[in-house]
């Protein structure tokens, strides 16, 4: 697809993956309406570093997914939506189970009644890997049962039955892109590998984890805006939930390991009670199954875990003040 000129929307644009995918429009030549939570300080998230020469084709939307009415003026007038507006801490979810209904569920309504209203060519709906809870076998193909292990998973296997709803009722043109364990500069203290990194580069003896023993298919950001692209560009993707993902297994433990090589560290591992999920909540093995990504959009992951832990160790050392390593981030 020639995304030039393509005039289209992303939600949740001012986040970690939602700016790099919006950069990744803007630089193929796009025009994007992107839509930030709206708050007092006039702040866009990391859309606030898109280069000069980009912001003449992007229009930044302070506002909330949860209003239908603002929703729905978004998206009049674009040919391609992006929903990546979502809730996504899973235990900031045990606390606030109802906010994750409201925004995950009712903010995806409201974007998929709007781009039905308005004609949407298509539309790219966000989900993730922890909907299918612990493996039942692996590798975890698009098939595999989905299992709500957190109230943040159950309200995202919601949004993404309403999604496959609305193009089996309405046809409208739906593709559920479904990536695992997405890592890359940028994301949160919220997610593991940037705490263990902040924590490893502060010379701190220890690093303080939940359970090391779960396993994660970590696939770096340009990996996952390359299935966003892919997904939104193929006729062949709609109607679709797809898979994006390495097919590689690495416990946190070992990635501890691996940055604590790569940053010269030598602090010692511990188990911090307070970070560990509730037993029959923790999702013990996620491993990608991504074959019909490949066979449907020629899409395959290009960066490998040890350069992007490179780039991700660069980017959370040049920006310290982001990150506090004494703080567990919810």
């Amino acid at each position: 697809m020639k995304w030039k000129n393509v005039p289209v929307v992303v939600t949740g644009a001012g986040g970690f993956i939602g700016s790099h995918l919006t950069e990744a429009l803007l630089r193929e030549g796009a025009k994007v309406r992107a839509l930030v939570r709206y708050n007092s300080k006039g702040t866009k998230g990391f859309l606030d570093r898109v280069p000069r020469e980009l912001s003449s084709r992007l229009e930044v939307w302070p506002g909330d997914v949860t209003d239908a009415t603002f929703v729905a003026e978004l998206i009049k007038g674009r040919d391609v939506v992006f929903n990546l507006a979502a809730l996504i801490a899973i235990p900031y979810s045990y606390r606030a189970p109802r906010s994750f209904v409201s925004v995950n569920i009712e903010g995806t309504l409201n974007v998929l009644e709007a781009c039905l209203r308005h004609g949407v060519k298509k539309v790219v709906q966000t989900s993730t890997s922890e909907v299918y809870g612990t493996a039942l076998y692996t590798p975890m193909d698009e098939k595999h049962p989905l299992q709500g292990q957190s109230p943040y998973s159950a309200t995202k296997i919601g949004s993404d039955q309403l999604a496959e709803s609305f193009h089996r009722s309405f046809g409208l043109p739906v593709a559920i892109a479904r990536p695992f364990n997405t890592y890359g500069p940028r994301q949160s203290a919220r997610a593991v590998l940037p705490t263990i990194i902040c924590q490893a580069l502060s010379g701190r003896p220890e690093i303080k984890l939940g359970s090391l023993a779960p396993v994660r298919d970590f696939n770096f950001v340009d990996d996952t805006v390359a299935g966003f692209l892919a997904a939104a560009a193929s006729p062949r993707s709609v109607g679709e939930t797809i898979n994006f993902g390495t097919g590689r297994g690495v416990s946190i433990g070992e990635a501890a390991r691996s940055i604590l090589k790569l940053t010269g560290g030598r602090a010692v591992l511990r188990e911090d009670r307070a970070r560990v999920r509730p037993t029959k909540s923790e999702v013990g093995r996620l491993l990608c199954d991504n074959r019909k990504a490949r066979r449907l959009l020629g899409w395959k992951p290009r960066v490998s875990l040890e350069e992007g832990l490179r780039r991700t160790i660069a980017y959370v050392r040049d920006n310290r003040g982001e990150y506090d390593p004494a703080v567990y981030t919810v």
